[in-house]
């Protein structure tokens, strides 16, 4: 089978002809048939001191099932996320990180909407929405982005402002229901509103923190670090929350549960559906990280296999 790798940090992506691999106890392999891009995993390959298998969400039909799994079976449709080497054509994924794919959607649906909404929904419960809040989604164009801009609707929020790193997305924006845009670097982000979803972190923290009425939260979600100064909260009793899906998915799995039947309840209804950027040939990876390392993708970006 092709799967992709590289040999250095920040070196290129390659393909390679490599043996099948087995399930072990507890896995699925699955027949990929999409396989998400995300910028956790384009900034592992630059940053990491050593290389790492590409992992991330994969969607495809299980083909062999290892021991001590009970809950699929070969011929199933299964999206999840992959810790070992997930672009591609066969890749293993534990039953735990396992979901089931429903029949009226494509694989391609299912990555753009499981992961990407599960960081969405999980980083909007983190900030407890209440029904009449406005709400600032950050990298409101990225696939978790533009889900939280959605969902924030979907939870009552009466304004919903996106923040994006180029003007040139603004319309798109404006389509998944943002009422309005703003830039970073811009000096105004308008009015304050109730609560911000940060998946940037880094410098916009700042004017994220800013951006915040009295008593408003941010919850931050970035891989990207950042430091905010206590005064900056003091002065209007706002506050920060952490949020990582990795935490609840281990030490929480009915909440996991209940976010995933949440989202597929809302694509059945046709309430909540994910734009796709685009979608790449396995041996286009490279081309794919730069989509996301350059902030140019307008949603999901997939690999297909």
């Amino acid at each position: 089978m092709r799967r992709v790798r590289y040999d250095s940090p920040g070196g290129p992506l390659f393909l390679e002809e490599v043996p099948v691999p087995e399930p072990g106890p507890g896995e699925l392999l699955v027949r990929c048939q999409s396989v998400g891009v995300t910028l956790p995993m384009v900034r592992k390959v630059t940053e990491a001191a050593e290389p790492v298998p590409l992992g991330g969400e994969i969607a495809g039909e299980v083909v062999a099932v290892g021991a001590e799994v009970t809950r699929f079976r070969t011929g199933d449709r299964v999206t999840g996320l992959c810790f070992g080497h997930g672009y591609a054509d066969y890749a293993p994924l534990h039953e735990a990180m396992a979901s089931p794919v429903p029949a009226d959607a494509s694989a391609a649906d299912a990555v753009a909407l499981v992961r990407s909404g599960l960081v969405a929904l999980g980083a909007l419960d983190a900030a407890r929405p209440e029904p009449g809040e406005s709400a600032l989604v950050t990298a409101a164009a990225s696939g978790v982005g533009q889900l939280a801009v959605r969902l924030a609707r979907a939870r009552g929020a009466i304004r919903v402002v996106g923040a994006v790193s180029d003007p040139a997305k603004a319309d798109f924006v404006r389509s998944v229901g943002a009422d309005a845009v703003v830039v970073y670097g811009d000096d105004d982000w308008g009015e304050p509103v109730d609560y911000v979803l940060d998946a940037v972190g880094g410098d916009l923290l700042t004017p994220g923190v800013a951006a915040l009425a009295p008593g408003g939260r941010l919850v931050a979600y970035s891989s990207g670090g950042g430091t905010i100064r206590a005064y900056d909260l003091l002065v209007g009793a706002k506050s920060v929350i952490g949020f990582q899906m990795a935490r609840v998915a281990r030490e929480e799995p009915k909440r996991y549960e209940e976010w995933r039947r949440e989202l597929w309840r809302m694509f059945a209804r046709g309430t909540l559906r994910p734009a796709v950027h685009g979608t790449f040939a396995l041996e286009d990876a490279a081309k794919a990280h730069e989509v996301i390392a350059s902030r140019r993708n307008l949603g999901k970006v997939l690999l297909r296999p």
